[in-house]
């Protein structure tokens, strides 16, 4: 396996000539605590990084700058809204794309080195496992949670629901890495309580734009159905008394998806 720090500067220079040519791509607000863990992870990997920031109020852009990534300040107007104008910024013809709580585990970090000198197909997919309060979770629904975030430029984009957005190729070929995205979501549970607050009420105004409809039947059959899912189905227990309340929260955060949903169609009929 390749490792850069035991060759010279000038092996490694002549090597990064012959390789394909990466860019990172990071959105940003207030994550002057995981920026420097993303960036760092992305060196061997990255020959150019890219943070497209909504805004912060601490010292992410001041951390990203000093570890050589470039900064732009962009509104925000949504994740898929800013993820895809994020590859707009980049100029290279492929793209890692990590959110700024997102790290490369060493394993895929080295995946990735070893097929830089010949990228093939149009996208690279890997898995993602989630640090939860201090705890890596291996089932919940959570893990292997696979995804591709390494992708040819003009080959797809990003879609799916606010806040829940997703890379998909128009077409072509999906590869398969070995090696994770470490994803170190909540330090505490209060951060996963007030994610879940907001998180509803941009996924119930996403479900009332695509006309989805909600009543206390689907309420109340979803948010059953997702803890059984999670908890049991998908052997949330095994991660013991933190695989039950994070089914827990994920099961009422399906509840307030819906109950907001249907409040919004309430309202809205009230007003025409």
């Amino acid at each position: 396996m390749l490792n850069f720090v035991e060759m010279s500067q000038e092996s490694l220079d002549v090597l990064k000539k012959s390789m394909s040519r990466i860019s990172a791509a990071i959105i940003t607000y207030n994550e002057e605590k995981n920026i420097e863990r993303c960036i760092s992870s992305l060196v061997n990997v990255a020959d150019e990084i890219v943070v497209i920031d909504s805004g912060s109020e601490d010292k992410t852009r001041e951390i990203a700058l000093k570890l050589g990534a470039k900064v732009i300040i962009n509104k925000f107007e949504g994740h898929i809204q800013q993820k895809n104008f994020a590859i707009t910024q980049t100029s290279n013809e492929w793209i890692i794309s990590l959110d700024a709580d997102e790290a490369l585990s060493n394993e895929l970090n080295k995946s990735i080195v070893k097929i830089k000198r010949k990228l093939e197909g149009d996208g690279y997919k890997f898995n993602r496992l989630t640090n939860y309060c201090g705890k890596w979770i291996k089932h919940c629904g959570w893990y292997p949670d696979t995804k591709l975030r390494l992708f040819k430029k003009g080959k797809g984009s990003w879609r799916g629901k606010n806040p829940h957005d997703k890379y998909i190729l128009d077409s072509g070929k999906e590869i398969y890495l070995n090696g994770d995205i470490l994803h170190y979501t909540f330090y505490e549970v209060s951060e996963h309580k007030a994610q879940i607050k907001k998180f509803s009420e941009i996924s119930a105004q996403s479900l009332f734009e695509l006309n989805k409809k909600s009543n206390w039947t689907i309420i109340i059959g979803k948010t059953i159905f997702k803890f059984i899912r999670n908890y049991f189905l998908k052997l949330g227990f095994l991660d013991g008394i933190t695989g039950f309340h994070i089914c827990r929260l994920s099961a009422h955060a399906t509840y307030l998806r819906y109950y907001k949903l249907l409040k919004l169609q309430k309202n809205n009929v009230q007003t025409s």
